[in-house]
């Protein structure tokens, strides 16, 4: 069937949007109340802090899971809600991200304003705005999320290179700086993990086999290799969880508990402990720790983080489900 010239030129701009991985950069640019009069009356804000807000009071640990959920988004085709998207071979399915959760919360947000307005509101926006929330509602600061983000149309599980918690410091920085981020936010946003858990299996090595010594991390305070071994026995699968924050009095609260805990060698995962070691960023982990302004500093952080290699203006989309591409319409 011969397709006309105006069908044609759709066609190939979605085919090279395709190809182009997701990194095509619209008109426009982010910004506080970007969504202000786009839906009459209606404060999309708050329709979105309403959802967020049931949801949390039911399950306080969406935070860590929603603060995650858009990390592995924006370091992966920038924060188009690329990880959002199904498929066999999606993003969804690479091993990092097996264990982010939080899809349920952000499609209730999705269909909540899709009935209210339709058409309007990207995904990807809902992931910051709603991360945003679950922050707030941990004891966090509030901080103002930039809109006008579009979803993407590219989702490769082969796209997905995450910083791995084994990772050396210097290793860490050159990744965060080629999204764009400096030491000293890589250092704020690894901050995330003061209301996150861990699985054993990500650092039963640091409690029995150090780097194939035989031998526990000697970096960890030796309290906490006993406590951890009790939780992670060297034989089990590895599936136990345990909280990245040890104060048990601070491990739901978005603050600098955290730091405290890496500087007193209390860190689990190696990346976090290497944190408060390195003399790239130990000077930064003591000015957390003894600081009193984590939660804005934090909000700043995360602000950053959700203006990597975002599309604006006429890229990307609006999907009117966050699981699928829009089918275009010839």
């Amino acid at each position: 069937m011969k397709m006309s010239p105006k069908v044609l030129a759709l066609a190939l701009t979605i085919i090279f949007v395709s190809f182009t991985g997701g990194q095509c950069y619209g008109e426009g640019e982010l910004q506080i109340g970007f969504y202000k009069g786009k839906c009459g009356f209606l404060n999309v804000e708050t329709i979105v802090a309403s959802v967020v807000r049931a949801k949390f009071f039911r399950d306080p640990t969406i935070a860590a899971a929603l603060i995650r959920m858009q990390f592995h988004d924006c370091f992966v085709n920038g924060c188009d809600a690329s990880i959002l998207l199904d498929g066999s071979s999606s993003e969804k399915t690479a091993p990092p991200n097996l264990s982010v959760r939080g899809y349920d919360v952000i499609d209730a947000v999705k269909d909540q304003v899709e009935k209210l307005c339709p058409g309007v509101v990207s995904c990807a926006d809902i992931i910051s705005m709603a991360t945003r929330d679950v922050i707030f509602l941990s004891g966090g600061g509030r901080y103002n999320v930039q809109t006008g983000r579009r979803d993407g149309f590219v989702s490769l599980a082969s796209n997905v290179d995450l910083p791995r918690p084994t990772l050396s410091v210097a290793d860490s920085i050159a990744a965060f700086a080629r999204k764009g981020l400096s030491d000293t936010d890589m250092v704020y946003l690894l901050g995330g993990h003061t209301v996150g858990v861990a699985h054993c299996s990500i650092f039963q090595d640091r409690l029995y086999n150090f780097q194939n010594t035989g031998r526990p991390d000697p970096t960890m305070d030796s309290w906490l290799v006993k406590s951890l071994r009790i939780r992670c026995p060297q034989n089990s699968t590895g599936s136990s969880v345990v909280n990245l924050d040890q104060n048990p009095l601070s491990s739901s609260i978005v603050d600098n508990s955290f730091y405290r805990q890496i500087l007193a060698h209390r860190g689990v995962l190696q990346i976090d402990q290497e944190l408060a070691l390195d003399p790239l960023t130990s000077s930064t982990v003591s000015a957390i720790a003894r600081g009193f302004d984590f939660s804005s500093r934090f909000g700043e952080a995360m602000v950053k983080l959700g203006a990597v290699e975002v599309l604006t203006g006429t890229a990307g989309e609006i999907r009117k489900s966050c699981g699928a591409i829009n089918s275009p319409k010839f």
